[in-house]
């Protein structure tokens, strides 16, 4: 029996005049299915010209613009920094367009997942204690309390997931209001207020300028059993401040042991959607197979929340064009507009440039970057558009606005409401959280094979001809029930997360 050989590259569509190597492509390969010749080596998942194609002449990926041809350029030439360069975007919105409403599943056909549900009614799908700091001058504190709770101590309480620090490196020497400070009491009280989070003890020295006594009035947080004020100027130092904690935080154990995983439907997810290390693969298979996934959550009643306004530059007018109302576009389309004015004159990716990790994966410029990246949010409809770590109160798709670097934009998912990240990288990313499980998905094979204790699926089968993005996305949402219900993702069992807080405070993060 003989197997027949794949080609070395993939078409991603007929009208494209470039192919993408599913492999390294040695110079002088042959590639009868685009009868053209490689002119010189291609690593994998870089970009090929499939015809001959003229100075200026647009680069289509996915009968996509996604540059312009800086010269000419004969088949086989492999099309990247040298010979595409980027030019601005004609942009023509089209409001609403494309929206038609979810045909939402019936509640006896919805599946459901084991959570943790609360007073409130919201559910989680972890049950932890939270140590946070109102500024980096009771990090030490926090991290001492925090440590102090090691498996050993907890193995009497099997319900609690874990004890996790929010150190922030921020909330002293800031403006008493502005939006550094609004976005740091956001992020912090919308962490406490998550559903994966039991009870938190908060941490303060007392004279910062995030003062504690201000933050637990702006972010409506009251004092009680599982939620605790802990001041080390008030207590008499560092030392009495980690007892006193400590004391705290065993007294919330028992209460949080208390609450058991029951079944609850699915429409109590909220998943946030991240890609960071990105490569060429990851807008053909991880990308577009979480949106599949995705698609069946919010046929029944789930939210998927993307991120990351930065690397949607060019593609916003698909998300225009399928939002449920003029009023959610236009602050869609106005969230673009203050970034690109954010940027303006400085060397952030907006303007052109990809990271050196995108860009040795592959991806020539942002346009490419975003033709991928957005396709993780499926095809239902845009239901909202919310700020940095704002609360979610739509169900189905929508966007949040947050930089590109992986760590802030999960601390605003997190603190929005979001109970589980998917998390897609081509290049391997390590992110991950305790309190916010989160499921990596490799783009492709050799990722795949080489950091297999960090990822937990692999998308490169979509790439390798194994399986189609429908069957990728089936898995992908077979695989956050399970994570929902209690199975610890790899970044969880390798303890990740206990130095991935990061707020944004502004500052270029993209």
């Amino acid at each position: 029996m003989t197997t027949e050989k794949k080609s070395p590259v993939i078409r991603l569509d007929s009208a494209d005049n470039i192919v993408v190597a599913r492999e390294p492509v040695a110079a002088g390969t042959y590639i009868p299915d685009e009868d053209f010749t490689v002119q010189s080596d291609i690593p994998i998942g870089h970009k090929i010209a499939s015809r001959a194609i003229r100075q200026n002449e647009p680069i289509l990926k996915y009968n996509t613009v996604i540059g312009y041809a800086a010269r000419d350029v004969e088949a086989g030439t492999h099309m990247h920094n040298e010979t595409i360069y980027f030019d601005s975007v004609s942009k023509q919105y089209e409001f609403c367009r494309d929206y038609h409403p979810v045909n939402l599943l019936p509640p006896e056909q919805c599946r459901t997942f084991q959570g943790y549900v609360r007073p409130d009614g919201q559910v989680g799908t972890r049950n932890c204690i939270a140590v946070a700091v109102c500024s980096n001058c009771a990090a030490t504190v926090a991290r001492k309390i925090a440590n102090y709770f090691t498996p050993e101590k907890l193995k009497d309480y099997p319900n609690v997931d874990a004890i996790v620090p929010l150190i922030t490196s921020s909330g002293c020497g800031l403006e008493k209001t502005g939006t550094p400070m609004s976005y740091l009491r956001r992020i912090l009280g919308g962490h406490i207020k998550n559903p994966n989070i039991a009870g938190a003890v908060v941490c303060a020295l007392g004279c910062e300028s995030n003062n504690i006594d201000a933050f637990f009035e702006e972010a409506e947080l009251t004092p009680g059993p599982l939620l605790g004020r802990l001041v080390i100027q008030e207590v008499g130092g560092s030392r009495k401040a980690m007892e006193q904690g400590i004391s705290m935080v065993e007294a919330m154990l028992p209460i949080a042991n208390q609450c058991q995983r029951q079944p609850v439907p699915i429409s109590h997810l909220k998943i946030g959607m991240e890609c960071g290390g990105s490569d060429s693969f990851s807008g053909s298979s991880a990308n577009p197979a979480l949106g599949k996934a995705m698609d069946l959550l919010i046929e029944q009643g789930g939210t998927a929340v993307l991120t990351e306004i930065t690397e949607l530059f060019g593609i916003e007018g698909a998300f225009v064009r399928r939002a449920k109302s003029p009023e959610v576009a236009q602050k869609l389309i106005d969230l673009m507009n203050w970034w690109l004015d954010y940027c303006k004159g400085r060397d952030a990716q907006i303007n052109g440039k990809v990271t050196p990790g995108n860009n040795a994966g592959g991806l020539t410029n942002i346009l490419e970057k975003a033709l991928g990246g957005a396709k993780k949010g499926g095809s239902t409809p845009l239901n909202g558009v919310f700020d940095y770590g704002e609360k979610i109160t739509e169900q189905g798709f929508v966007i949040m606005n947050a930089p590109a670097y992986d760590p802030m934009a999960a601390a605003a998912l997190f603190a929005g409401g979001c109970n589980l990240c998917v998390f897609t990288t081509g290049r391997g990313s390590c992110f991950g959280a305790q309190h916010f499980p989160t499921l990596k998905i490799s783009s492709n094979t050799p990722l795949f094979q080489r950091q297999e204790d960090d990822m937990d699926m692999n998308a490169g089968v979509v790439i390798d001809g194994e399986k189609t993005l429908e069957e990728m996305g089936e898995d992908i949402f077979e695989a956050i029930i399970e994570v929902a219900s209690g199975k610890p993702t790899k970044s969880e069992l390798f303890g990740m997360g206990n130095d991935e807080f990061v707020v944004w405070w502004l500052g270029i993060t993209s």
